[in-house]
C-alpha cells in the first residue's frame, strides 16, 4: 500500500495533472503536426533544401533553449511566488525575463548575421558534391536570413506564455499556438509551392510562413493577457516600470544564471551531435530530420510531463507543503514513464511506414526509419531523465541541474559520438543507438539525487 501512495496518485491529483498537461498536450500535438506537415512540405522540393532547413533549424535551436533558460531562472521564483499567492513577486520575474529576453535577441541577431555562413559549412561534409553543397548553403542562407525577423516575437511570446503557465494558466498558449500553427501550415503551402496567386518561394517561403505564425503567436497572447486584467491580476501595471528588487534580482540571477549556461552548452552540445553524424553524408542529416520531426510528435508526453513537474512541485515548495511535493514527483514521474511505453510502442509500429511520406532517396529513409526505432525504444529512459532534470530545477537547484544536463552532454555524450565518428567506421545507426542510450546513465544518477531530496527547497522564504 506504501508503494502504491508513493507511485499512484489519488483522482484529485490526477485531475490537477490532466487540467494542467493536456492544453500543453494539445498545443504541442497541433505544433508538432503541423512541424512534420512543412518538414514534408519541404521534404517534397528535394533533399538538399531538407538538409538545409535541418542545418538552421539545429543552430536556432540553440537561440531557443538559450530563451528557455533565461526564462526559466525567473521562472522557478515566479511558479513559487504563484504558489505564495503574491502577485508582485511574478511581476518583478516578468520584468526580468523581458530584459534579460532583449538583451540575448540582440546578441543573438547579430551573432547569426555575422557568423551564419561559416555556422552553416561546418555541417556540410566534406565529401559532398561542390554543386550539392553549394545549393545546399544558398538554401540554409536564404532561410536564416528571414528566420531572424522572428526571433523577437518568440522572445516577447515566451515571456508572456512562460509566466501564464507558471500561474497554472496553459489555456490561452495553446489558444495562441493553434492560431499560429494554423497561419503557419496555410501559408507554407502557399508560399513554398506558389498556391492560389502567392510565389512560389520554396525554401524562403517556408521562413516567412514562420515569421508571420510567430507575430500572430505573441500578438494574441499579449493582448488577451493584458484584457484579461481580472483573470491575471500579475499583469496589471507589470511594465509600468522595470524595476526589480535588488535582492531579488540577485536571487534570480544566482539561480537563473547556471539555467541560461546549461541550455547553451545543452543545445549546443546537441549541435555538435548533429555535426558528429554529419559527417557519414550529407544524407544523415535528412534522415536525422525526418526522424526528429516524427519523435517530437511523440515526444510531447514526457516533455509536457516536465512542465507539469515544474508548476506542481514548485508551487507546492512555495506552499512549504514539503510532503506533498515529495509524493507529487514520484508520482509524475511513474504516470511519464508509463505513458512513454506506450507511446514507445506506437512510435515503433509506425516507424516502417512514416518516412515513406517523404519525397527523399530510399537511403535516407531507410535511415529515418532505423533512427526512430532506436528512439522509440529508448523513450520511458528519455522520460525519466527530463523529469528528473525538472525535479532537480523546481527546487533552485540550478548548479546541480547543469551538471546533471549540459556538463553529462559535452562529458559524455559528445566526447563518446566524437571519436567514434571520427576515429571508427562504425556505421550511423549503432552510432546513434550507442550515444543515445548513455542517457540509461543520466538516469540512475537522477534516480539516486531526486531520491535523496536535495531539490527540496522553498527559495523565495525570506
Amino acid at each position: 500500500m506504501k508503494l502504491k501512495s508513493t507511485l499512484i496518485g489519488t483522482k484529485e491529483f490526477y485531475r490537477r495533472v490532466f487540467s494542467i498537461v493536456v492544453p500543453m498536450i494539445i498545443q504541442n500535438t497541433i505544433t508538432n503536426v503541423v512541424s512534420l506537415l512543412d518538414n514534408v512540405m519541404v521534404g517534397r522540393i528535394g533533399t538538399l533544401q531538407m538538409s538545409a532547413v535541418t542545418i538552421v533549424n539545429q543552430l536556432m535551436f540553440v537561440f531557443y533553449l538559450c530563451i528557455f533558460g533565461a526564462m526559466a531562472g525567473a521562472g522557478i521564483f515566479s511558479t513559487q511566488f504563484a504558489g505564495a499567492g503574491d502577485n508582485n513577486g511574478i511581476r518583478y520575474c516578468m520584468r526580468i525575463k523581458a530584459i534579460v529576453g532583449a538583451v540575448m535577441t540582440a546578441l543573438a541577431i547579430g551573432i547569426f548575421l555575422i557568423l551564419k555562413q561559416p555556422l552553416i559549412e561546418i555541417y556540410i561534409a566534406k565529401d559532398t558534391l561542390p554543386a550539392d553543397a553549394a545549393a545546399t548553403l544558398k538554401y540554409a542562407l536564404d532561410y536564416i536570413v528571414i528566420m531572424l525577423i522572428g526571433l523577437l516575437p518568440f522572445t516577447a511570446m515566451q515571456v508572456y506564455a512562460s509566466t501564464l503557465r507558471e500561474t497554472g494558466e496553459t489555456k490561452l498558449p495553446m489558444v495562441a499556438s493553434i492560431a499560429a500553427i494554423l497561419v503557419n501550415l496555410v501559408f507554407n503551402y502557399f508560399l513554398i509551392f506558389g498556391k492560389f496567386g502567392f510565389p512560389r518561394l520554396e525554401v524562403a517561403g517556408a521562413a516567412i510562413a514562420t515569421v508571420l505564425s510567430r507575430f500572430v503567436e505573441a500578438g494574441i497572447i499579449i493582448v488577451a493577457t493584458t484584457l484579461k486584467r481580472k483573470k491575471y491580476p500579475f499583469i496589471i501595471g507589470a511594465f509600468k516600470s522595470l524595476y526589480v528588487p535588488l535582492n531579488l534580482c540577485k536571487k534570480i540571477i544566482t539561480k537563473g544564471m547556471p539555467l541560461l549556461v546549461n541550455e547553451f552548452f545543452w543545445s549546443s552540445s546537441m549541435a555538435v551531435l548533429l555535426q558528429c553524424y554529419s559527417v557519414r553524408g550529407i544524407e544523415v542529416l535528412s534522415a536525422v530530420n525526418i526522424s526528429n520531426t516524427v519523435n517530437n510528435l511523440f515526444n510531447v508526453v514526457f516533455l509536457t510531463m516536465g512542465n507539469a513537474v515544474a508548476i506542481i512541485v514548485g508551487q507546492h515548495l512555495g506552499a512549504n507543503r514539503i510532503k506533498e511535493a515529495k509524493q507529487s514527483v514520484w508520482q509524475l514521474l511513474t504516470l511519464s514513464v508509463g505513458c512513454c511505453v506506450v507511446m514507445g510502442g506506437i512510435m515503433m509500429l509506425l516507424a516502417p511506414f512514416i518516412p515513406h511520406i517523404y519525397n527523399t532517396e530510399a537511403e535516407v529513409k531507410q535511415m529515418a526509419t532505423q533512427f526512430l526505432f532506436v528512439v522509440a525504444a529508448l523513450m520511458p529512459v528519455f522520460a525519466f531523465a527530463h523529469n528528473c532534470y525538472f525535479t532537480l530545477r523546481s527546487g533552485g537547484r540550478t548548479i546541480i541541474t547543469f551538471l546533471f544536463d549540459s556538463a553529462f552532454s559535452w562529458m559524455i555524450m559528445v566526447p563518446v559520438a566524437f571519436i567514434l565518428s571520427k576515429y571508427t567506421n562504425m556505421p550511423i545507426v549503432p552510432l546513434y543507438f550507442t550515444v543515445q542510450s548513455l542517457d540509461i546513465i543520466k538516469c540512475i544518477i537522477g534516480f539516486i539525487m531526486v531520491k535523496k531530496g536535495i531539490w527540496i527547497k522553498n527559495i523565495i522564504d525570506k
